[in-house]
């Protein structure tokens, strides 16, 4: 079993910066990638950033310069740093992530964040 909790969500004004938690726990010995996507409502669930084993990343073009994704030294807890945020950023982030040797997403319960004035 995997459990993903997310944290950090909330309410801010554009321009301003929140940072997302991911932890991790359970059966987390070979992670292949954890990540972050994120769903507007009305929306289709969409790729903000990913982490992958070795440490190599990928962002979608809409976050890029903005976002930063990073882990924790064990490897268990992600973060999105995220700058400069604009209205459309407004949407609940969910955290993903895959284990090696298996083709399962494992999903947080998401967590609202609201850009507005």
């Amino acid at each position: 079993q995997v459990q993903l909790v997310e944290s950090g969500g909330g309410l801010v004004q554009p321009g301003g910066s929140l940072r997302l938690s991911c932890s991790a726990s359970g059966s987390v010995f070979s992670i292949n990638f954890i990540g972050w996507h994120r769903q507007a409502p009305g929306k289709e669930r969409e790729l903000v950033a990913v982490m992958h084993s070795g440490g190599s990343t990928n962002y979608a073009d809409f976050v890029k310069g903005r976002f930063t994704i990073s882990r924790d030294n064990a490897k268990t807890t992600v973060y999105l740093q995220m700058n400069s945020l604009k209205p459309e950023d407004t949407a609940v982030y969910y955290c993903n992530l895959g284990l090696i040797h298996s083709d399962y997403v494992h999903w947080g319960q998401g967590t609202q964040v609201t850009v507005s004035s």
